[in-house]
């Protein structure tokens, strides 16, 4: 077989091989998402209703989101950052922040 061939193969079949890997990059990314906003929402037992607005990316070790809703027990809104770790898949959530101090406002 000509050595040369090997090389235009690999070139030929690499726009095959891209959109492959793209297809399930952008499949992994929506299951990331998903399951970094079921843990964020599960973790934040402070809030009823816990919202979660997930950063598509992240970062290259952690998921990120912002948790909100009105505090149990309480009235308001409060904001919880949560942090997922990739490659342990679990959360940990910070302490409510008032809404209002961070300059957030619900549905305006």
């Amino acid at each position: 077989m000509n050595r040369n061939i090997i090389p235009l193969l690999a070139m030929a079949a690499l726009p095959f091989l891209a959109a492959a890997a793209g297809a399930s990059s952008d499949e992994a990314w929506k299951q990331l998402a998903a399951d970094v906003e079921a843990k964020c929402r599960k973790a934040a037992v402070a809030i009823e209703k816990p919202v979660a607005a997930v950063d598509p990316f992240g970062t290259s070790h952690y998921g990120l989101a912002l948790v909100t809703g009105k505090p149990k027990g309480a009235k308001g809104l409060v904001v919880q950052i949560c942090v997922y770790d990739k490659q342990e898949k679990s959360v940990e959530i910070g302490s409510a922040m008032d809404a209002k101090k961070l300059g957030l406002t619900l549905g305006k």
